[in-house]
């Protein structure tokens, strides 16, 4: 499905937009789900025992009408495509984020990344831990995202590469107990402009977040981690190996070696 363009795009920028990805009917089924949680359930999943705080939509994580975005269309092949053939699990759990408006007059701060999993003691980690645990992000807009400054999923474009380095040139991925490392980064941020329907698919090791809301529309977008069959037994170490999972990457730069040569 993917091309061997678009691969080596992924590769050299750790993610990609793909349109269309996920049907209108399916969008509009989900969304019709997520407005109804947001207004007649509200925040739960609080669990400050395990370092988890509250958020919306929590009761639709499992929810078939959601993981169906990912399992029931082309978005598991797109993983495929990129990480091999039956190497992808399927879709348990997902997460439907609403990215709410500023108030009116405030302006926007500059964006704030971040990699996963590492511990913040609200995020489902203690302070100075931290785990891989998924192979690459799934983002699926479920409302139209035209313009920068309006909830979207943000980038920090190359830094999966930059942090592979990063992270060798200091002995090791141990650093992470210290809290999410602040280097200066290869490249600005990058907020991802996408239409309902669309998938951002990024490596784990990408710095991501999502920016504030300035828009007067709520940002709706519902994010999987993707995971490789073998992502618990190689754990941190991939941080090192950044293609470990990754069997479609390493043929098509395989394959592009002479071209970029």
């Amino acid at each position: 499905m993917l091309t061997q363009g678009q691969i080596l795009e992924f590769a050299d920028r750790g993610y990609l937009r793909i349109q269309g990805a996920v049907p209108d009917v399916m969008i509009e089924a989900s969304r019709r789900k997520v407005y109804h949680s947001i207004g007649n359930v509200g925040i739960g999943g609080e669990d400050l025992e395990n370092n988890r705080s509250g958020y919306f939509c929590a009761e639709l994580m499992a929810d078939e009408t959601i993981t169906d975005m990912y399992n029931k269309t082309p978005v598991m092949q797109i993983a495929e495509d990129l990480m091999g053939e039956g190497k992808v699990e399927r879709v348990a759990r997902a997460k439907t984020y609403p990215r709410f408006p500023l108030p009116l007059g405030q302006e926007p701060e500059r964006p704030r990344g971040h990699i996963d999993g590492i511990g913040s003691g609200t995020n489902g980690q203690a302070k100075g831990k931290y785990s891989r645990g998924f192979t690459a992000f799934a983002v699926i807009y479920l409302q139209d995202v035209d313009e920068p400054d309006s909830g979207n999923f943000t980038v920090w474009p190359r830094t999966h590469t930059f942090f592979e380095n990063w992270f060798r040139e200091r002995g090791g991925h141990e650093i992470l107990t210290e809290g999410m490392p602040r280097p200066e980064l290869p490249e600005p941020p990058l907020m991802v402009c996408a239409k309902a329907g669309d998938l951002v698919i990024a490596h784990h090791a990408m710095v991501h977040g999502a920016c504030l809301n300035a828009s007067s529309n709520v940002r709706l977008a519902t994010i999987a981690r993707l995971r490789h069959v073998d992502v618990d037994e190689n754990g941190p170490d991939a941080y090192l190996d950044i293609w470990k999972e990754w069997d479609g990457v390493r043929e098509a730069l395989k394959e592009a070696e002479p071209e970029l040569a």
